[in-house]
């Protein structure tokens, strides 16, 4: 797995995205490329702008924390046409150099951060996570959507 505190590793991620093209058509799923990358960014979104989504109520966190968690930290890959979770749902189109200038932004952001500033960092649906945690949730969910559209 990536290391998405690793210069090297966010250099061969952004390398991948930046092979997508506004035509990149994906190998299985419906999402286009614009909706993938906005839909990508909403992972950073819950780290850096949090005031963009609703907080999830107790129960949801409660239920998220101790069912959902441990299948999005691991190292496990996802498997192709999962469910996605309503607040990852993209259903207008989007600017596809932005979405992607986007999603390279937080990239990056993250990779400067590093490690040290995850450790320990309260999750929007999980509560705390290790950096270990952060790493694989955003790592292997950037992985399996560039992987999606054969970047």
């Amino acid at each position: 797995m990536k290391n998405i505190f690793d210069q090297t590793d966010t250099s061969h991620l952004i390398k991948r995205i930046n092979a997508l093209t506004e035509d990149s058509f994906p190998k299985w799923g419906l999402m286009s490329v614009d909706k993938m990358l906005a839909h990508c960014n909403v992972t950073y979104e819950l780290i850096y702008e949090q005031e963009k989504h609703r907080k999830p109520t107790f129960i949801t966190k409660w239920l998220m924390k101790n069912f959902v968690k441990s299948k999005v930290t691991n190292e496990l890959p996802y498997k192709q046409n999962l469910p996605t979770g309503a607040m990852f749902v993209i259903t207008d189109s989007k600017n596809f150099e932005e979405e992607r200038k986007r999603l390279i932004g937080f990239i990056q952001k993250t990779q400067q951060l590093g490690a040290d500033a995850f450790e320990g960092k309260e999750s929007f649906n999980f509560g705390k996570l290790t950096a270990t945690e952060w790493n694989n949730m955003m790592a292997k969910h950037l992985d399996h959507h560039l992987s999606q559209f054969g970047v």
